[in-house]
């Protein structure tokens, strides 16, 4: 993308725009879960994979990506996909070490990267028209975490892609309008309050 992104910081969560500083971190959050590259990711980003999925990143033009960070740590990484012409935008390629998943850490991170998807200027001059996520079908946890963060489910795509085991994948479409974003916005803050009380009255 033609401009830089900023870091993003919650309650929860910083998000540092994915540089070579992030790329070992990063490597070593992939390689706490061999097994999900091979159930559910169309593309491997374990082991040597991920110098093959960092060069494709990096040569592409409308994708950028961010390291998420927690208590310090890379626990994983998120991206973002522009489609400037027709001012949509795909925040995808989400991974957590298993340790990050579930709690605040991917509603936050969602939140931030959603408000400057959204955000006039952000992204693109006017902002996002919409923003949307592909999942995987099969993905049940995915599926659910995009829901629950107020995503709208727009259909099925049936064999969407072929992914790098050579299963044929059926993506689920779920998307966020402008519109939208305000009551979406809301509401997740009000889940990460609740979650940051919790945390705080343990």
């Amino acid at each position: 993308m033609t401009k830089a992104l900023p870091v993003l910081d919650g309650r929860f969560v910083r998000l540092e725009p994915l540089g070579e500083a992030h790329r070992e971190p990063l490597r070593a959050a992939c390689d706490a879960d061999a097994d999900i590259w091979t159930s559910l990711y169309p593309t491997p980003m374990n082991g040597s994979n991920l110098d093959v999925w960092w060069a494709r990143l990096v040569s592409d033009p409308n994708r950028a990506g961010y390291a998420v960070i927690h208590h310090g740590e890379v626990v994983g990484c998120s991206l973002y996909t522009r489609d400037a012409t027709n001012r949509r935008v795909e925040i995808g390629n989400t991974y957590y070490r298993p340790d990050a998943r579930g709690g605040a850490i991917n509603p936050e991170a969602k939140m931030l990267m959603l408000g400057h998807a959204f955000a006039p200027g952000g992204l693109m001059e006017t902002g996002a028209n919409v923003v949307q996520f592909r999942v995987d079908a099969i993905n049940a946890r995915s599926r659910a975490a995009v829901t629950k963060l107020g995503a709208h489910l727009d259909g099925i795509e049936r064999h969407d892609r072929i992914t790098w085991t050579g299963r044929v994948r059926d993506t689920c479409v779920f998307s966020i309008l402008s519109e939208e974003w305000p009551m979406v916005r809301d509401k997740l803050e009000a889940r990460l309050m609740a979650l940051a009380m919790t945390a705080g009255a343990g």
